[in-house]
């Protein structure tokens, strides 16, 4: 299945991402979560933790990890949609900030590799006012 679109291409890379992670045994809670502050790919239990996490869906090996291509400004966004998202549903689970860089066939739309870059950021600062 060739993705016809870097929109479809992203899309694919999102579900082969909770394809993996429920291979490694999380529990999907959320694909696509969107709030009035941002969007979070895929939101997920993993044991005692709630896991936000970013997909990142690339062609080839990029010469810096799926970690680095997720910059202190997005941070900052899925971060406060997360704290939203905890406070809303009330939800009392230690986060985590995981980025899970997909390294997928453009042709075939082939899973390649997946790079699991668990707790790649944390949360420096308070996000209680929205």
């Amino acid at each position: 299945m060739k993705p016809s679109s870097n929109q479809a291409f992203g899309a694919l890379g999102e579900k082969l991402a909770a394809a993996y992670l429920k291979q490694q045994h999380y529990k999907i809670l959320k694909k696509n979560y969107k709030n009035k502050l941002g969007e979070i790919d895929i939101i997920a239990r993993d044991g005692e933790e709630i896991v936000f996490v970013e997909v990142k869906t690339r062609s080839m090996s990029p010469y810096l990890g799926g970690q680095y291509a997720v910059d202190r400004r997005k941070q900052f966004h899925i971060m406060r949609t997360a704290a939203y998202f905890l406070d809303t549903k009330k939800i009392t689970l230690q986060p985590r900030f995981d980025v899970l860089e997909m390294e997928v066939d453009r042709n075939s739309g082939q899973l390649i590799k997946a790079n699991h870059y668990k707790a790649a950021f944390a949360q420096t600062e308070d996000y209680a006012r929205f």
